[in-house]
């Protein structure tokens, strides 16, 4: 492995792991980023010499990544939910029922359900997903939090993490929605987290509902002390309130999280542009009253039909546009409105759980 772009070198001592570990990558597809990765780790190395702190943080940070990953690979093809909500939830709240309702309709549309695989509304959710289609992710805490008895070692689906940013960065690279019952501080921060990477563009636009019982306020007191608050002191854009939906029931829920992928697929950055994959192809004439209509949207140019090849390597049609990236809002309220179009033909969806679609 070269490390030219290191500014210093170790002394040589023979053949050793780096080089060996050097030969088994080469033509790897990605060697440049492992280069980079393994120069870094170098580089800490000549400064940080004494300090076992901070690689006791590197080497529980890259087990972290490295175990989930190896969790998540056969799951890749599948959409998941993730369930957030409180520990301290008993048996005989109504948010436990919901919890356990929320999960069994995701799951009977195709998803499967993560939550933090401890007691309350993650067991709740994680009962009624069923040890099958449920996925844990566990932290390490002062306390000793056992997984609940849906999540299991024996499963594979059970993961332990030893610190929380790299756990809500694994909830957020696989969650496809986002469905947040009444919590504590926790939740709230796994919430706000969300909001956060969703606003500023760090993760692909997914559905965020919050869900409480019928008759229960706790939503609609957040979202009138928090969100109206930020937006009439103008903190958030009015717009940004569409990152986040109320649903009414468990099946509102599970409806809003369908819609919001009845013909968005997916969307990725290509250079300079956000390419929007599709499930169903935007009639030519729909065009330029998208434009019209969303043209505060962009930063320049204009909204643009084509087609573009998914992960799966499958040919979709697709819409580019250059947008206002400090606008994710906005595009929320673009895709709603692409999802709600009436077109000349039924989309041609495969189950609303599939995250690798097959051929149209």
């Amino acid at each position: 492995m070269s490390t030219t772009a290191c500014s210093h070198s170790f002394p040589a001592r023979g053949r050793g792991p780096l080089e060996a570990l050097a030969e088994e990558l080469d033509g790897h597809p990605q060697r440049r980023l492992i280069e980079r990765a393994v120069l870094s780790l170098l580089e800490v190395a000549r400064t940080e010499k004494e300090e076992e702190e901070v690689w006791r943080l590197i080497s529980g940070c890259l087990a972290d990544i490295s175990e989930a990953l190896q969790v998540f690979r056969p799951s890749r093809g599948a959409r998941k939910i993730s369930v957030f909500g409180s520990a301290r939830i008993q048996a005989h709240d109504p948010c436990h029922a919901l919890a356990e309702e929320v999960a069994r309709l995701a799951v009977e549309a195709g998803f499967d359900v993560m939550t933090g695989a401890g007691g309350g509304v993650m067991e709740a959710a994680n009962s009624g997903a069923g040890t099958r289609h449920s996925i844990g992710l566990n932290v390490d805490l002062p306390f000793e939090q056992h997984p609940n008895p849906y999540v299991s070692d024996r499963s594979g689906r059970l993961l332990y993490f030893r610190y929380f940013f790299t756990r809500k960065l694994f909830f957020l690279r696989e969650s496809d929605a986002l469905v947040v019952l009444p919590g504590g501080f926790g939740t709230l921060d796994e919430l706000f987290e969300s909001l956060t990477l969703i606003q500023t563009g760090r993760t692909s636009p997914i559905p965020l509902v919050v869900l409480a019982p019928e008759g229960d306020d706790f939503w609609s007191m957040w979202q009138s002390s928090v969100t109206e608050v930020l937006a009439n002191r103008g903190l958030i854009l009015p717009e940004d309130r569409a990152l986040v939906v109320e649903a009414r029931c468990a099946a509102d829920a599970v409806a809003r999280i369908c819609h919001f992928y009845r013909i968005y697929h997916s969307a990725r950055l290509q250079q300079d542009r956000v390419e929007l994959l599709l499930n169903a192809p935007i009639p030519a004439e729909q065009l330029p009253e998208l434009n019209q209509r969303f043209g505060d949207l962009l930063e320049d140019g204009a909204i643009a039909a084509g087609e573009s090849v998914d992960d799966n390597g499958i040919l979709r049609p697709c819409l580019r546009l250059r947008f206002d990236k400090r606008r994710v809002g906005r595009l929320y309220q673009f895709l709603e409105h692409l999802n709600g179009l009436e077109l000349p033909t039924a989309p041609a969806l495969n189950h609303p759980g599939e995250r690798l679609c097959s051929p149209m």
